[in-house]
């Protein structure tokens, strides 16, 4: 197995041997317009998977993937052998091209952000005159009248004196010389 940097220098060399062999080696119209995006090598150095995409000729127009495909495929073996001659390893990969769907997939990425941004319009232009159904504040504020502070303080002032009344009750029902627990007895005692 050889190194996964050494495959990653590989694939990228082969990359460069590859673009520009199609732009001054290679005489075929039709590759004329294919751009070699992306190069990947097997770990045992035995295989090369090159991504191209195809730009066509003006905005409207289509881009040909299909005869750039098959002149990709009349090329391999003057393109492999160019690889072997100038990268200098002992097996020559096997050149694989596969359409890059990359540009397409960035196309409709931005086809559904534009359309995002749209529907956040279209809802920041109806909530602009919207107005609320109940209060615009439905929650109690924090800052308390003077009228209804005091009628809080006086509801406080009260608990506090019923539970202090509660546990003076309980203290008195209990004799103040006896131990609360039998350890507690167990001790005073001795």
């Amino acid at each position: 197995m050889a190194d996964v940097a050494r495959a990653r220098r590989l694939a990228k060399r082969i990359a460069q041997i590859v673009a520009s062999a199609m732009e001054r080696e290679v005489k075929d119209p039709r590759l004329a317009r294919v751009t070699i995006t992306d190069a990947k090598v097997t770990a045992d150095l035995r295989d090369a998977t090159l991504y191209y995409t195809v730009i066509g000729e003006s905005v409207d127009a289509p881009p040909d993937v299909a005869s750039a495909a098959a002149a990709l495929e009349s090329a391999k073996g003057v393109l492999r052998s160019l690889v072997g001659q100038q990268t200098g390893i002992r097996f020559t990969p096997t050149l694989t091209f596969v359409a890059d769907t990359v540009p397409e997939a960035a196309k409709s990425m931005d086809e559904l952000l534009a359309r995002a941004r749209e529907a956040d319009a279209e809802v920041a232009r109806i909530a602009s005159g919207a107005t609320f159904a109940g209060e615009a504040d439905p929650y109690k504020s924090t800052d308390m009248d003077d009228e209804e502070e005091d009628l809080h303080d006086a509801e406080e002032d009260a608990a506090d004196e019923n539970s202090s009344a509660a546990e003076d009750a309980v203290d008195s029902e209990r004799p103040a010389d006896s131990a609360s627990t039998p350890r507690d007895a167990a001790d005073s005692e001795r």
